[in-house]
């Protein structure tokens, strides 16, 4: 796919806002996380954008899904934050029925819970997880921020996170930087694996994923 020909094309904040914008037949890959742990930051390395996905100065200050197309392949959806301690009951509840409402809506979707590395899981993420395997949804682990520790917090922090009951032994957890780029590669060889399942494209078992995506 061509990540230069990436757009915004929905900003929804209400949940009668959700249906019918994005295609159902498109594969789709949301980012769930709680406020500041660096969906925005993310989105922008990937697409090897500055400011196409608009970092918030005051986390969980908006609350919107906003989804972009790229290449009319696939979709990246930013889901809006949670967990931030001061969001009002109201704004809290508005949250709850945007992200219902996002679930509900159809299409084949690939998680990618975003956890700050230096943090760890919080009780919120720990949560999420929860429900992702509940509803066994497939699901991927990115630990963002990788660049603010250092080489032995880095390793004890990232074990502790895939050693943790709540993260299933199979879940793929990536160490990921939006300063150093970090994780990039590994991010779009899983998403390209997911879209490429989701098409039913089969993978020559002689090829590595690279050779299979230059065809």
């Amino acid at each position: 796919m061509n990540i230069q020909k990436a757009n915004l094309i929905m900003t929804a904040g209400l949940p009668k806002q959700l249906p019918g914008i994005m295609r159902p037949e498109i594969p789709q890959v949301a980012m769930c996380g709680r406020s500041n742990v660096g969906k925005s930051s993310l989105i922008n390395k990937m697409l090897n954008r500055k400011k196409l996905a608009r970092v918030s100065a005051e986390p969980g200050k908006t609350i919107t899904v906003n989804c972009y197309d790229i290449d009319s392949t696939v979709y990246l959806v930013d889901l809006p934050g949670y967990g931030y301690a001061k969001r009002s009951f109201s704004e809290r509840e508005k949250w709850k029925k945007l992200i219902d409402k996002y679930f509900e809506t159809p299409g084949e979707r690939l998680y990618l819970q975003l956890v700050d590395l230096k943090v760890g899981l919080t009780k919120d993420d720990e949560a999420m997880v929860n429900f992702l395997v509940n509803e066994d949804l497939p699901f991927a682990v990115v630990c963002t921020k990788a660049d603010k520790l250092n080489k032995t917090n880095r390793i004890k922090n990232l074990e502790a996170i895939r050693n943790h009951p709540a993260i299933p032994e199979d879940a793929e957890v990536i160490a990921f930087s939006s300063e150093t780029g970090e994780g990039v590669d590994v991010l779009w060889e899983i998403i390209n694996e997911f879209v490429d399942f989701v098409n039913g494209v089969p993978m020559d078992e002689e090829q590595t994923p690279e050779q299979n995506e230059a065809k």
